[in-house]
């Protein structure tokens, strides 16, 4: 049996993230990624068993990784405007980090193996308890209107997702050049605390 090449495993995880950011979940086959590689299609199965056990777990580790970041300097017992502020402060310094990591979760949050990569890591528990715990003790402060939670969801996040989203086009509305600072954030972060405040 041939062993495992940490540096080609490396490669062929970061070939795999860029083609499947470039084509699509479809669009994706062993094929391309081994030819992206320069390596044998055999070689791919030496670290996984299929295409799917590929994607489940580039994804499982991308998804690892983000729900650590997101929680770094974060505690549930926050007030909730320290507590989101950091959230949007983590997220958004993930994205600029790694934004074709972001660019590859956004496409495989569309597949079929979706809840599968989720479900995979006790981490996404974790972290989903952590949140829970933020919002259950924000409400009992009275520092947060209750909403369902996609609509808490969409307005806790969305604006940051949206400002992230023009960064990484490097453009806003109409084509106009977009660069994300600071300041725009907390004038975004502001709006949303004032939504959801009592």
């Amino acid at each position: 049996m041939r062993v495992r090449d940490i540096d080609k495993e490396k490669l062929v995880i970061a070939n795999a993230i860029e083609l499947i950011v470039q084509d699509g979940f479809q669009g994706f086959s062993m094929n391309k990624l081994a030819k992206a590689c320069n390596i044998s299609v055999a070689t791919l199965y030496i670290y996984y068993k299929d295409k799917d056990d590929l994607i489940k777990k580039i994804g499982a580790d991308i998804a690892i990784e983000f729900f650590s970041y997101t929680i770094e300097n974060f505690s549930p017992d926050m007030t909730f405007e320290d507590g989101l502020w950091i959230q949007w402060q983590n997220r958004a310094a993930f994205t600029f980090k790694y934004p074709k990591k972001v660019a590859f979760f956004e496409v495989i949050k569309q597949s079929p193996h979706a809840d599968d990569i989720l479900n995979s890591t006790t981490k996404f528990s974790d972290f989903r308890e952590i949140m829970k715990q933020f919002i259950y003790n924000a409400l009992e402060k009275k520092e947060l209107v209750e909403l369902q939670f996609e609509v808490f969801w969409s307005i806790a996040y969305g604006p940051l997702y949206t400002l992230l989203n023009f960064h990484n086009d490097g453009k806003s509305m109409g084509g106009k050049p977009f660069k994300l600072t600071q300041d725009m954030m907390k004038e975004a972060f502001r709006g949303v605390i004032k939504a959801l405040k009592p």
